[in-house]
């Protein structure tokens, strides 16, 4: 079958699905589930590849609500991973749109398997929750769950991985921070405020001097990195001296040694605080995500599919970097993470506006449109030699070529 016929082969198999897609979308908009807990999207997301013959298995890489789904050709040739994010921010709902990533990987992947008995290889999809955090118990967090799936060998033999993620304006992928999570526990001695403060410690206080400790260190910071966190107990009572207060900051920098270099001085300040006010202090360290290792080849190959398909790609540089758990795999295979535009260019992530935007006309128009445009890369890189080759020798460390570097500018994320 020509080339010609396996992408209209691909066009027709999303155009089939299309209201089924949008309606699984808006689906998942309307159940969201914080991290660890996307029971029902898992559910919704694994029936719609079960029924076009992928093998599932939940509950992989440590995380119940984790998938792997795969639909081999039987025959040699590459494989390629799609990945599916379908969690929820706590409050504020699908407010990255995560409703529309998931869906856009899963009707991509189904839409390029069409084609594997002319292609050969395999297509993978690994469900990845938590993108945003999940809780593992009280005031605890459990993402970077992409991290476990490197981690559990399951990017072991795949060749590229794919995603596409909502935004103000569409672009490539680009630069984001590494992330690590420090959690800070302070205990102290309760006593009655009013009649006997003296015979209390204050754990509060402790964490006051480690909120201002860390924004006095501010200020001596190189740029691109970012210190910022909340108090997470502060006490029970305004007439009880607390006993126990906390504290959850996240340390970001454009590479993971900044992040790790940066972290005894953080813990210093906590030290000193615990010190001045008599406070016991236990701290928790949690691996982030790491930063995203772009590669150009295949930032090339999406924009010319951006383009075709009408999409107006932002090629000029822009400030402000988030951190994605997408970052482990691009340092695993190669990766591409675009955005495409869902609302105004003004949309910024994590906002009841962006939330809207997510379950909106536009934005369902560019879910499949991403999803065409997710297939068809994967469809390439199944048949184009010359191109896998070219995103394999970047990713160990060749030069790009000129025509794949003219997409590749910095771009903004907020994800994590």
């Amino acid at each position: 079958m020509s080339t010609d016929n396996n992408l209209q082969l691909i066009d027709d198999a999303i155009e089939r699905h299309r209201q089924h897609y949008i309606a699984v979308s808006k689906d998942i908009h309307g159940h969201p589930e914080t991290g660890n807990n996307e029971y029902y999207a898992n559910k919704v997301l694994t029936e719609l590849l079960e029924q076009a013959d992928f093998e599932v298995t939940s509950n992989v890489a440590g995380h119940e609500t984790a998938f792997y789904a795969v639909k081999d050709s039987g025959r040699p040739g590459p494989t390629i991973a799609y990945l599916a994010e379908y969690d929820a921010l706590i409050d504020i709902g699908h407010a990255c749109g995560h409703n529309i990533i998931g869906v856009s990987s899963v009707a991509a992947a189904i839409a390029v398997a069409q084609t594997l008995p002319h292609t050969g290889g395999k297509i993978v999809v690994l469900g990845t929750p938590a993108e945003e955090g999940g809780l593992k118990g009280p005031g605890g967090l459990n993402g970077n769950v992409k991290a476990r799936f490197v981690e559990h060998g399951f990017l072991r033999n795949i060749d590229a991985a794919l995603m596409i993620h909502p935004a103000g304006r569409t672009r490539l992928s680009g630069p984001s921070l590494a992330n690590n999570h420090l959690y800070f526990h302070f205990y102290g001695k309760p006593s009655h405020a009013g009649s006997a403060p003296h015979l209390g410690i204050n754990a509060l206080d402790a964490v006051v001097l480690l909120y201002n400790g860390i924004s006095a260190l501010r200020q001596q910071l190189p740029d691109g990195v970012r210190v910022h966190g909340i108090i997470t107990n502060g006490g029970q009572a305004p007439n009880v001296i607390p006993e126990y207060a906390s504290a959850h900051y996240y340390i970001r920098a454009n590479t993971r040694d900044e992040v790790i270099a940066l972290e005894p001085r953080i813990r210093a300040i906590a030290e000193g605080a615990a010190l001045a006010t008599g406070a016991r202090l236990e701290i928790e360290h949690q691996v982030g995500p790491r930063d995203f290792n772009i590669n150009h080849a295949l930032n090339g190959l999406l924009l010319d599919l951006l383009t075709a398909h009408g999409e107006q790609v932002d090629l000029s540089p822009k400030e402000g970097k988030g951190s994605t758990d997408a970052g482990d795999i691009s340092h695993a295979v190669p990766t591409a993470h675009p955005y495409i535009k869902i609302g105004p260019d003004s949309l910024i992530g994590h906002t009841v506006e962006f939330r809207e935007a997510a379950d909106s006309e536009q934005g369902y128009r560019a879910l499949v449109t991403g999803a065409r445009v997710l297939a068809k890369a994967g469809y390439r890189l199944l048949t184009d030699a010359a191109l896998l080759q070219q995103v394999r020798r970047e990713f160990a460390g060749g030069r790009p070529d000129t025509e794949s570097v003219r997409s590749s500018t910095p771009q903004e994320s907020f994800n994590e």
